[in-house]
């Protein structure tokens, strides 16, 4: 069993407006202090929003989506390497491919993330609290295009898969093989580099949706994709912690922070996203699998052959 990887995700403003220690994502020096500490209690990937924000309608492409502000993420990014190399992977699949570029061709980050299931997700935390939404369908050809461009760029993708139908789009693309809309076949082989790197979501809510369990979690680490190295993400407070667990003793890494649950306890909120960061290592040491340094988290997501 590998050691284990640990991302950190900080931005709960979508997941958890109302949590009091949500450090705003316009706020550069803060979301950049959360990271490096979050890096110093063993957190080897950070999987930042940068700074944004969002369609307010479905647009006239049919997606409502994220919008990156270049210059924000620029700040948190240069803030974060100053100081640590961690494994930067840009987050936010709910952005457009083309805002995707322009991250990509000014900041060079190690990974970046891709939805490949149809991105559904419907946020909200309290039933009183005024949801927002994010849309977009993914089909092979824009999937084939955004694996070809990162590839160019030399981006390794981390692909996020909401069920299994996503394994199923990772096989699509593996083979080669493609048809335009015209009619006609293509081939382009190697658009994805082995071993892929998969996060696996449960509790998201939207139509995308596979349930926060045991069973589920089991059933999606059963059906992998061939060379594939997977995380967790549970967006599910009372069995977060649960998952997590059981994650990291069959062999996944896991996704921490405030993103996905805020509480270290139920209705105790972490002050700090290290707090979690390092509740998920005593977890670790106590059923006795040893955490990544940078090093070696490198090679465990496939950058060191």
């Amino acid at each position: 069993m590998d050691k284990l990887v640990i991302t950190a995700t900080t931005d709960s403003t979508g997941s958890y407006p109302r949590n009091p220690y949500l450090t705003p994502c316009t706020d550069y020096e803060g979301v950049a202090k959360e990271y490096i500490r979050c890096l110093n209690a063993g957190a080897t990937i950070v999987h930042t929003h940068g700074s944004y924000a969002h369609d307010p309608i479905i647009q006239s492409d049919g997606r409502k989506l994220s919008i990156p502000d270049l210059n924000g993420w620029c700040e948190i990014t240069e803030r974060i390497r100053s100081v640590a190399n961690p494994i930067m992977q840009f987050g936010m699949a709910s952005v457009r491919l083309e805002q995707k570029l322009e991250l990509w061709e000014t900041l060079s980050p190690d990974m970046s993330s891709i939805n490949f299931n149809s991105h559904d997700e419907y946020f909200q935390p309290d039933p009183d609290y005024p949801p927002f939404s994010v849309y977009s369908v993914h089909p092979i050809p824009e999937l084939r295009e955004y694996c070809g461009l990162a590839k160019k760029y030399g981006v390794k993708l981390e692909i996020e898969c909401f069920n299994t139908g996503a394994f199923w789009a990772i096989n699509k693309i593996r083979s080669g093989n493609f048809w335009t809309d015209e009619g006609v076949q293509e081939s382009e082989h190697d658009l994805l580099a082995d071993p892929v790197w998969l996060t696996l979501f449960f509790g998201w809510d939207g139509q995308s949706w596979t349930p926060p369990t045991i069973e589920a979690l089991q059933f999606m680490s059963n059906n992998l994709p061939p060379q594939a190295n997977w995380s967790m993400s549970c967006m599910e407070p009372p069995v977060y912690w649960r998952m997590v667990a059981h994650t990291i003793c069959i062999g996944g890494h896991v996704r921490i922070g405030m993103e996905d649950c805020p509480f270290l306890s139920p209705g105790v909120y972490a002050k700090t996203n290290a707090e979690l960061i390092e509740k998920a290592v005593e977890i670790a040491k106590g059923v006795g699998r040893e955490i990544a340094t940078p090093e070696e988290a490198r090679q465990i997501v496939g950058f060191v052959q």
